[in-house]
């Protein structure tokens, strides 16, 4: 697993990144990769890879979010499914590392911050998204900077007071040792009968 930051270079993130060989073909990073960037978010619903959320017309508009592009040339969409949720589970806990006294919560690919104690309104802190191109599987998280003009009440790191270069790489670091891990963990142990 290869990561890189690009970092000090705004991009939007358009939905046309979540493609194979992006990677490789914008920053010359082959194999299984993680890409950070920062910059604006706007999908519309004719660039949706969710389906559901094309269909009800939704859009995912933020003003300045950290993104991570994921491409992973060893897997299936259902194991990539679950390492989009253990991409998820690093953000979450590097904010609640670099914040202790902050709770975020998970649900299945999202986060919030609950701002009652009920939960009844939690702002979303996160959008991902997890699919299969023909020669590989892809993962797009991004997490608000900023909550201002989004389409639903948000969350972003500048509220939470975290700063966002320490936060993308640790998250590029934790994300990367985990993959490297893993792989690690499969060439140790024996079969079994």
């Amino acid at each position: 697993m290869k990561g890189k930051y690009i970092k000090g270079k705004k991009m939007i993130y358009d939905g046309s990144q979540l493609r194979s060989l992006w990677a490789l073909t914008e920053y010359n990073v082959q194999g299984n990769s993680v890409i950070a960037f920062r910059g604006p978010c706007k999908v519309t619903s004719d660039k949706m890879v969710d389906i559901m959320d094309a269909k009800a017309g939704k859009e995912i508009v933020s003003e300045d979010m950290a993104h991570f592009i994921v491409e992973l040339f060893n897997s299936d969409l259902s194991k990539t499914i679950v390492i989009q949720r253990l991409l998820i589970c690093i953000i979450k806990e590097v904010i609640e590392e670099i914040k202790p006294e902050i709770f975020v919560n998970r649900k299945g690919n999202d986060l919030f911050i609950e701002v009652d104690e009920e939960g009844i309104e939690d702002r979303k802190l996160s959008v991902s998204v997890a699919t299969a191109s023909p020669v590989s599987t892809l993962i797009h998280a991004g997490v608000n900077i900023v909550s201002e003009n989004t389409p639903v009440p948000t969350f972003g790191l500048e509220d939470l007071e975290v700063p966002v270069d320490d936060f993308i790489l640790r998250v590029l670091q934790k994300f990367i040792t985990e993959m490297k891990d893993i792989d690690l963990q499969m060439s140790k142990v024996r079969g079994v009968r």
